[in-house]
């Protein structure tokens, strides 16, 4: 990767990801862009383009303007925005990927497009998920990430272009804020926790989710795009995993350092059901066979650094 283009790049893991990329390879490489007007303070001080992923001629332009030679497709409606826009769901999350796609055959740039435990459904394996297994989501969000698992492997073997791609967890961040996912309470309860000593969770106790801090999954998706091709089997859509839990080991973790904090419950069926779709728990021996993926963080030191850095941040 020399010059590279994230779109999306206002979302959650777009503003970490652009960063951490323009720690890598500098800010002039890395151009970041979106569809929003307003610019992220995360990533002012590098390149922004503003960018519809459905707007094929005007991403060539910028393509060619910046030599881009790797792109990190991160736009997206997630699964419980999904769930209530459908039609606008597809319409994003395959046709802007589509629309790269075919930009990428045209002018040979590397593409990661990320997918998801929401690719899987109840009928999948929900312990140890296998790399390689039955995929029925019941989610819109989920049918979207399978049919772009399989139009990249498509677009890689039909047409030579360089797709690649992990399966993220529930990833939670202590910098920006989650945006309609069913795993968003495991962003939220930190927040509450710190302000008010309380969080009313909308799932229930029990329900287990693979989960990843969010250095992990920038880490991911660095690394994946880093690495020999050669070795690559899957390529695409690898399974990655770094810790799984239910909400009562998450509120556990952050007694340790708020004693007096307490969790409550308010069920949203809708996430439940979506939560109960999903697995427990991913094998990710796949990528750690073929790129050398390995987490840094586990729910113990993702908690101790989130309460330090959000303890600080929410008192400014």
């Amino acid at each position: 990767m020399k010059n590279i283009l994230v779109m999306g790049a206002a979302g959650q893991i777009g503003s970490e990801l652009v960063v951490e990329l323009r720690k890598k390879y500098g800010k002039e490489n890395v151009v970041a862009s979106d569809i929003r007007t307003v610019i992220p303070t995360e990533i002012k001080d590098g390149p922004y383009e503003v960018l519809d992923v459905l707007d094929s001629v005007k991403i060539a332009v910028v393509i060619k303007k910046h030599n881009i030679d790797t792109v990190y497709n991160l736009v997206a409606l997630l699964s419980a925005v999904g769930e209530a826009k459908p039609k606008l769901s597809w319409d994003i999350n395959i046709g802007g990927l589509v629309t790269l796609l075919e930009l990428a055959r045209e002018l040979d740039f590397a593409l990661f497009t990320p997918s998801s435990i929401g690719a899987f459904g109840p009928e999948t394996p929900a312990d140890n998920t296998p790399q390689d297994t039955i995929q029925r989501p019941t989610t819109i969000y989920g049918v979207t990430k399978v049919a772009g698992e399989l139009l990249c492997d498509y677009y890689h073997k039909r047409f030579g272009v360089d797709t690649r791609g992990v399966r993220y967890p529930g990833i939670i961040s202590n910098v920006t804020l989650p945006g309609g996912g069913t795993t968003d309470y495991a962003v939220e309860i930190y927040y509450k926790a710190i302000e008010e000593g309380t969080f009313t969770c909308n799932l229930p106790a029990g329900t287990f989710l693979d989960m990843m801090y969010m250095p992990d999954a920038v880490k991911a998706a660095i690394d994946i795009m880093e690495a020999d091709p050669s070795k690559l089997k899957h390529r695409n859509c690898f399974n990655v995993a770094s810790m799984s839990f239910d909400p009562e080991m998450i509120a556990a973790e952050i007694k340790k350092h708020i004693p007096e904090f307490e969790l409550k419950y308010d069920i949203d069926e809708v996430r439940a059901r979506i939560a109960d779709s999903w697995p427990n728990k991913m094998d990710d021996s796949a990528a750690r066979e073929e790129w050398g993926w390995k987490p840094d963080f586990d729910i113990t030191s993702m908690t101790k650094d989130m309460i330090e850095v959000l303890g600080t941040k929410l008192k400014k």
